[in-house]
């Protein structure tokens, strides 16, 4: 959804992610501008939190419509979709814990075929990165999957995998 959002308007991301900017303005106090005072640039931001609210609710379903719909900003609309997709930080910490552990634990089972286990390695570490946890180095992981192989498959890999993002395997 990230993706999408961003691919749209990247403004309407910003709006998603820092909320709104209401149009103010300063007389000895910061104030809420009166509508008749906006100028176009307090318009667009008001219309790209408009838009964003827009697409939010033709991307979910009437249970997660009924939720979200009542609020003003596509920012509370977005906070609230996260927690109930991703969970509290506490949510996510414990899943995070869960596959560090997963990842820390990676055997290559019995029987098991080379794109069997690399698929389920790729599926620990993919999760890890939407969580947040990235593993940066890509020797780093392809040290940790060598070490999970069982012998017969770790010289056939170590042939065929690439030394250079451009090489040719």
């Amino acid at each position: 959804m990230t993706i999408f959002l961003q691919s749209l308007d990247y403004q309407l991301w910003h709006i998603i992610v820092n909320g709104p900017r209401m149009p103010t303005r300063t007389i000895g106090v910061v104030s809420l501008k009166p509508e008749n005072k906006f100028n176009d640039n307090d318009f667009r931001i008001l219309q790209l939190n408009s838009k964003a609210k827009h697409v939010l609710f033709c991307a979910i379903g009437q249970n997660e419509f009924n939720r979200i719909s009542s609020y003003d900003s596509a920012k509370e609309m977005w906070d609230l979709l996260e927690v109930t997709y991703e969970g509290t930080n506490q949510v996510k910490e414990s899943k995070i814990s869960m596959l560090v552990h997963e990842y820390e634990l990676f055997l290559m089972h019995d029987n098991e075929c080379i794109s069997d286990m690399f698929t389920r390695f790729t599926t620990i570490v993919n999760s890890l990165k939407n969580l947040g946890k990235h593993y940066k180095k890509k020797a780093y992981l392809k040290r940790t999957l060598l070490k999970r192989m069982t012998r017969p498959f770790q010289k056939d890999i170590l042939l065929k995998w690439p030394r250079h993002p451009f090489q040719k395997v």
